[in-house]
C-alpha cells in the first residue's frame, strides 16, 4: 500500500466461516463417511473432502457419490447430508469439533486492542453457524454474524456484506473481509470492501488465488496482522 495515499480508518473486519475463521473439515469428513459406510459405499480421502469444502454441500456430496451436478438425486442426498450434519454437531464431546486456525486467536486479540468490531459472513445456515460459534465460545465475542438465512441473495452477491455494515453501523468502504473462495473475494470487491484471500483455508488444486485480485493475499493468519501493522491499521481510500 502507497503509505502517500490517502488512508481511511477501519470500522470493522469481516470473516467468512469455513476455512477462513475456522477449520471444520473433520465435521464434514466424519458425516460424509458415514453416510457412505451406511450405503456401502468406499469412504473418501480427507484430504479430496478439505479441498471440496468452501464449494460447498452438493459439491461434497456430488464427489462422494459421483453424482454430476445437475442429477436429480442430488438435493435428495445433500438435505440427508445436511440433517445428518446438524445432528452431529450437537455432540459438544464429538471428536471432529472445529478449531480457530492456527494466528486467528491472534489475530482476534489484536483486533479487539485495536477497539474494532469482527463479524462473520457466510454461506452457512444460521441453524449450523450458531452451534458451532457457542461451541467455540466466539458468539459473544462477534459483533454481527450474518447468514443466507438473513438475505435474498448470499455471496458472491454483496447483499450480505452490506447488511452485516447496517447492522454494525459502519461504511463498506472502511471494511475488510477475508475468504477462502472467489466468492469472498467477488462478494468483498462488488460490496466496495478491502478484500483478502485466506491462502491457508480450503482452496482446492483447481483454484487460482491469484487471479482472484483480492487486494492482500494471506498465506497465515499471522501474515493479516503484520499486514495490518505494516500500514498502521488503516485502508487506502478507494
Amino acid at each position: 500500500m502507497n503509505k502517500h495515499l490517502d488512508t481511511i480508518k477501519i470500522d470493522a473486519i469481516l470473516f467468512d466461516l469455513d476455512g477462513t475463521l475456522l477449520d471444520t473439515a473433520e465435521d464434514f469428513i466424519h458425516v460424509l463417511n458415514a453416510m457412505l459406510a451406511e450405503d456401502k459405499r468406499p469412504a473418501v480421502s480427507s484430504l479430496a473432502i478439505r479441498l471440496n469444502v468452501s464449494n460447498g454441500a452438493k459439491a461434497m456430496v456430488a464427489l462422494a457419490y459421483g453424482l454430476a451436478e445437475s442429477s436429480h438425486n442430488l438435493d435428495i442426498y445433500r438435505n440427508r447430508f445436511l440433517d445428518d450434519y446438524a445432528t452431529h454437531i450437537a455432540d459438544q464431546q464429538r471428536h471432529s469439533m472445529p478449531s480457530l486456525y492456527e494466528g486467528i486467536p491472534e489475530l482476534l486479540t489484536a483486533i479487539e486492542a485495536h477497539h474494532l468490531p469482527w463479524g462473520i459472513v457466510t454461506n452457512k445456515p444460521r441453524k449450523l453457524a450458531e452451534p458451532l460459534l457457542e461451541q467455540l465460545k466466539l458468539s459473544q465475542r462477534s459483533s454481527v454474524l450474518v447468514c443466507p438465512d438473513d438475505v435474498r441473495h448470499s455471496k458472491p452477491d454483496p447483499e450480505a456484506l452490506w447488511l452485516a455494515c447496517d447492522q454494525l453501523n459502519c461504511k463498506a468502504s472502511h471494511c475488510i473481509y477475508i475468504g477462502d473462495h472467489k466468492r469472498d473475494i467477488d462478494a468483498g470487491c462488488s460490496a466496495g470492501m478491502t478484500t483478502i484471500a485466506a491462502l491457508y483455508g480450503f482452496i482446492s488444486d483447481t483454484d487460482s488465488p491469484e487471479s482472484w485480485n483480492a487486494d492482500y493475499n494471506a498465506e497465515q493468519p499471522i501474515d493479516i496482522i503484520a499486514w495490518l501493522d505494516s500500514n498502521a491499521w488503516q485502508l487506502q481510500a478507494r
